[in-house]
């Protein structure tokens, strides 16, 4: 009878930590919608899946040898001096070297492959955006098409898009968990992440990094269009807003600390912004470097502080 009560409530426990542990397979990170994500998820399955290798024969070994030589069964063969195994200890030792010898290799090649800086091969031309992680908001500027938003981006779906990013304030971390890797944002300093959605649909997009009161409320979306057309659509919706960024009056404007901000055109926006963003972080020895280039990445910068 107490076995039998014993055995109702492990089905229930099971139950319940079934329904938990399969209510997060819709999670982001396992529903990709862009090649960067799909190899990221590729990853973590197969370093799950040889982690597995140790921990499901544990967990078995666990039960099988708790009910094997549990107190009733008086066949259990007893071996008071048994103290070593040569075949143990090869096993023990070999598997969980070959996994980290597997991993440690995979970990090597797919942190080059997935390097967030590295170009996407394609034949299609980018899109570049230039981002500003503001308080708690996030800015876009759109240097080609001479317009920017706030808490919106969109670009054709199967066509790579050039994020170059920085912070007006504290650190901040930009991520598109559907599409893939996330990537800092630090004032005065520039990082860059290339992503491409697979598919048109409206993803969700937000800061990893916490940044302050309003973080919580500091998420974007971002939009992949069906087509150029519809992408050009988008353009000339922004187009139609009153809204001007031309100067850096109108950058610290809205820059100004806001907390769920809502989606913000502006019709016209200065391409070179996104560097003066980064200048204002700048001395004066790394300004004058800057003239001359695109802008300071985040090892760039480094070097520059530490030769101040």
């Amino acid at each position: 009878m107490r076995l039998r009560k014993y055995n109702k409530s492990l089905g229930i426990l099971s139950l319940i930590a079934g329904t938990l542990l399969l209510s997060g397979c819709d999670s982001a990170l396992l529903n990709p919608k862009g090649q960067i994500a799909l190899e990221q998820r590729s990853l973590i399955l197969t370093a799950f899946g040889l982690m597995m290798i140790v921990v499901i024969p544990a967990v078995l070994m666990a039960i099988v040898f708790a009910w094997k030589y549990r107190e009733g069964n008086t066949n259990a063969k007893y071996s008071p001096n048994w103290s070593h195994s040569n075949k143990v200890e090869a096993v023990v030792w070999t598997v969980p070297v070959l996994i980290i010898v597997f991993l440690g290799i995979l970990t090597w090649k797919s942190t080059h492959a997935l390097e967030p800086s590295k170009p996407l091969a394609s034949d299609v031309k980018p899109i570049e955006i230039d981002v500003v992680a503001l308080d708690w908001k996030w800015l876009f500027i759109y240097p080609e098409q001479g317009i920017a938003s706030v808490n919106q981006i969109a670009f054709p779906a199967n066509t790579p898009v050039n994020f170059k990013i920085t912070s007006n304030s504290v650190m901040n971390s930009f991520f598109i968990p559907t599409l893939g890797s996330q990537i800092y944002a630090m004032a005065g300093m520039q990082t860059k992440l290339h992503l491409i959605a697979n598919e048109p649909g409206t993803f969700d997009g937000m800061s990893s990094n916490f940044s302050g009161k309003g973080f919580s409320g500091m998420k974007f979306k971002a939009i992949a269009t069906a087509n150029d057309a519809e992408f050009q659509q988008w353009v000339e919706k922004a187009k139609q807003s009153p809204n001007t960024l031309t100067t850096m009056d109108d950058f610290e404007k809205i820059a100004a600390p806001s907390e769920n901000h809502p989606v913000e055109f502006f019709s016209t926006a200065n391409p070179g912004l996104f560097k003066q963003v980064i200048g204002k972080f700048m001395t004066g020895h790394e300004k004058m470097d800057m003239s001359g280039h695109e802008g300071m990445d985040m090892s760039e910068a480094s070097h520059a502080g530490s030769e101040e």
